[in-house]
């Protein structure tokens, strides 16, 4: 099987093809080692890193910007934007708080300070 991806890890934006053969994946055109690690890790554990919002209950119409502090695994975006659309936290919120613990392996942290 064939797939082509364009490679996000840095500027260049590499046109990359991996062969997939079983457990195998041969990639090319890449311009660096990086673009070959993206390649391979896309076609056999695509991860993201998950951005959103989390309300701020005792601030009125006021939300903070939060991620997921490593990537999750792709196939559980859905399920990790469930857990944050149902989470509320209190001011203060100083950047780096953990505003969800345990979420598939990982936790979702503030980005942004709520005094």
């Amino acid at each position: 099987m064939t797939k082509n991806l364009i490679c996000i890890i840095c500027p260049r934006g590499c046109a990359l093809t991996a062969e997939i053969n079983g457990d195998e994946v041969k990639v090319s055109g890449q311009g660096c080692i990086r673009g070959e690690k993206y390649a391979i890790d896309e076609c056999t554990n695509p991860v993201r890193t998950v951005t959103s919002i989390i309300r701020v209950s005792n601030r009125e119409d006021t939300m903070v910007s939060c991620k997921t502090e490593n990537p999750i695994p792709k196939d559980k975006i859905f399920e990790t934007m469930e857990i944050i659309r149902k989470t509320n936290v209190n001011a203060p919120v100083a950047i780096g708080d953990v505003l969800c613990d345990n979420v598939f392996g990982t936790k979702v942290i503030a980005t942004k300070e709520i005094k």
